[in-house]
């Protein structure tokens, strides 16, 4: 019997984090909890936090197995092939109400040399911060191991860290190696290789949930860092109304902004990749071309389309709606 291809929809997967806030719960409009969630994972395979489907003939079940089914079908035939049949991308939604760890992830050869699959570059695309909001990424100026440690040691490691200030619709590209982090007051979309390898630098001395402090990698970090400074990891793009805006393109994804104004056709046959859509703002109907069917993806919610299926329409249910696509 032929296999049957649709857009998958996900259970939300929220994990509680010493930083996190209360706007997860809302932009889901789940039930608000007393405890602070910091990241809801999307789109995972991650194993002990995959996603489970909420939708059609494979509902409750796992992402992981759902791809082993069908892996070319669902990756793309490159992508299936490149990946070993395993899902590349990780998808988040992040919400710092407090700073994150100032922490670095390994690059490829560094993870596969430590027995992982693969490191962890990723990119941001800011959905909303309050005023003054900041992050880091990468050094002021080039400095050593040496210096590295001692500024550690003695928690001046923020003095020689660039520091932006940021506004809805900035995106950044931080590759593996780059040291970084998401400051209060941000909310933000993530886009990463699926790899949850982080190796924690300095954490401003502050307990976690369990009241101990958080565990550092210093000495992992060490060997990860890029200790040079002046990559330009801020994206610049030009963002118009109606339009597919590439945010980032990549060896490891290519994210655009969609600004959908009414009715609007997608082809990504060519890519042979799955397509990942994150609802910024706006619900919208996702109906597929080859068979018409459609599902509703809601403001604050993913959906994955399975290569074979990559044309599609979306239908804002107000008009216009803005959707992240991220594909390889």
């Amino acid at each position: 019997m032929e296999k049957k291809f649709y857009p998958l929809l996900f259970e939300p997967i929220l994990h509680e984090k010493v930083w996190g806030g209360h706007q997860l719960t809302k932009v889901k409009g789940l039930p608000d909890t007393t405890n602070p969630m910091g990241e809801s994972w999307e789109v995972s395979a991650v194993p002990g936090s995959t996603s489970i489907i909420s939708n059609g003939a494979a509902k409750g079940r796992d992402l992981i197995s759902v791809i082993a089914d069908a892996p070319k079908e669902i990756l793309g035939g490159k992508v299936a092939e490149e990946y070993h049949d395993q899902m590349p991308l990780l998808i988040k939604f992040i919400d710092a109400q407090d700073d994150l760890s100032i922490q670095v992830h390994p690059n490829d050869a560094m993870a596969q040399r430590l027995g992982y699959e693969r490191g962890k570059t990723e990119m941001w695309y800011v959905l909303d911060a309050k005023p003054g909001a900041y992050l880091y990424e990468g050094f002021t100026h080039d400095i050593d191991e040496a210096e590295f440690r001692r500024r550690i040691a003695d928690g001046t490691i923020c003095d020689v860290l660039d520091k932006q200030t940021v506004k809805p619709g900035d995106a950044f590209f931080i590759p593996a190696g780059t040291v970084h982090a998401i400051c209060s007051g941000l909310l933000i979309a993530e886009i990463q290789q699926s790899c949850d390898l982080t190796y924690r630098i300095f954490d401003y001395n502050r307990p976690g949930l369990d009241g101990k402090p958080r565990e550092l990698h210093v000495d992992l970090a060490a060997e990860a860092l890029n200790y040079k400074a002046g990559a330009q990891y801020r994206s610049q793009y030009h963002y118009e109304q109606g339009k597919a805006n590439t945010v980032v393109s990549s060896p490891y994804f290519t994210v655009r902004v969609d600004d959908v104004q009414g009715d609007t056709h997608f082809n990504l046959l060519d890519r042979d990749s799955f397509v990942i859509l994150m609802a910024l703002e706006g619900d919208c109907r996702i109906r597929v071309t080859a068979t018409g069917e459609e599902v509703m993806l809601r403001h604050g919610y993913s959906a994955m389309l399975p290569a074979a299926i990559a044309e599609y329409d979306l239908l804002p249910q107000s008009g216009s709606c803005k959707v992240i696509d991220a594909y390889l």
